[in-house]
């Protein structure tokens, strides 16, 4: 796959820079989608609006294909967004810096931003489309960003994937599912929050709630590499912590606290810490109002994140990993990990 350089990329701590990979992935993997699209064909990529509770705002970008494989691309501008949501003047300015022009210049256009690119030039419009979704819609990862493509019937269009962006399908989740989980269901509304949760989670892994790997404190348990993550359901106050012990047996000092303190200050959603020997990675969901995307979307970032940081961490700190090669899983003393 081709490296993609993205301009103002972070590159002082071990987690801004394995975000930014994850940019890059994703702009090469949209370079390579983009002239694989069949004539009359669009691709959506959307912030995914739940992640940051802004309700039915929705900041998208498309891409049209014509029959002549020119690349019409179009972006939400500020027509679409209510108050306290439009683009500021520099982020309006950054859109025209990356290339758009200003809604309704280009034909057809109306309230986007635009501009159109031939087949060849994919690779620069797979930039420009990556850092509007992060740079001016504020996407702080692409596993934020969801995506589909469809056909000129409106039927669906597979895509290999696009890095750790999701597909609007990747949830496995019918409308049924869902209602289920948000305890919208009108024949059964005293679901409660476990059950909602090991309905997503199950419905996520593929597989039934009754199949899933409980351990003898009731968390459920996804392994992601050599890092084993956990999604537990807290009743008082309603909260499901989405964590991980990175590393056990490890020697806590001044170092180590500074470390996940600049990486925690980094991180879109949740903390780094250290109790008991044990370096902890945590991600809180408010189970009041629950709301299954939102669930996803944290074991999604958890369990990317946690497969990267335990050895990045390892390799800095010692310690030992949840699963390390040829070793059987060490399961540590889980005291004082949630928030």
């Amino acid at each position: 796959m081709t490296e993609f350089h993205l301009l103002d990329e972070p590159t002082t701590s071990d987690l801004a820079a394995k975000v930014t990979q994850a940019w890059r992935d994703f702009a090469g993997a949209l370079a390579e989608a983009l002239p694989t699209l069949p004539p009359k064909s669009e691709l959506f990529l959307t912030v995914d609006p739940t992640a940051y509770g802004t309700g039915d705002v929705v900041y998208s970008v498309g891409v049209t294909v014509g029959e002549d494989n020119v690349l019409s691309a179009m972006a939400v501008g500020n027509g679409l967004l209510p108050t306290g949501y439009k683009l500021d003047r520099n982020a309006v300015a950054a859109m025209i810096e990356l290339g758009w022009s200003p809604p309704g210049v280009i034909p057809g256009s109306r309230e986007h931003f635009g501009q159109t690119a031939t087949s060849e030039l994919a690779p620069q419009l797979a930039v420009t489309l990556t850092r509007t979704l992060r740079d001016v819609y504020g996407a702080p990862h692409p596993a934020f960003v969801v995506y589909g493509a469809r056909d000129d019937e409106e039927e669906s269009i597979t895509l290999t994937g696009l890095g750790t962006a999701r597909p609007e399908s990747s949830l496995a989740l019918s409308e049924a599912d869902l209602d289920l989980a948000d305890g919208e269901d009108p024949d059964d509304d005293g679901l409660d929050l476990g059950e909602r949760v090991r309905t997503v989670v199950a419905a996520l892994l593929k597989t039934t709630p009754e199949e899933l790997t409980v351990d003898q404190d009731g968390d459920i348990g996804i392994r992601a590499g050599s890092a084993m993550v956990f999604v537990k359901v807290r009743d008082n106050p309603p909260l499901i912590d989405v964590f991980s012990p990175l590393l056990t047996e490890v020697e806590p000092n001044e170092q180590l606290f500074v470390r996940l303190s600049e990486l925690t200050n980094r991180m879109p959603i949740g903390r780094l810490y250290c109790t008991n020997g044990t370096v902890w990675a945590s991600v809180p969901v408010m189970g009041r109002r629950f709301q299954a995307t939102h669930l996803v979307l944290a074991i999604q970032v958890m369990t990317g994140l946690a497969d990267e940081l335990d050895d990045r961490l390892q390799g800095e700190f010692g310690g030992k990993r949840f699963y390390s090669e040829g070793d059987k899983p060490a399961l540590p003393e889980r005291t004082g990990m949630y928030l």
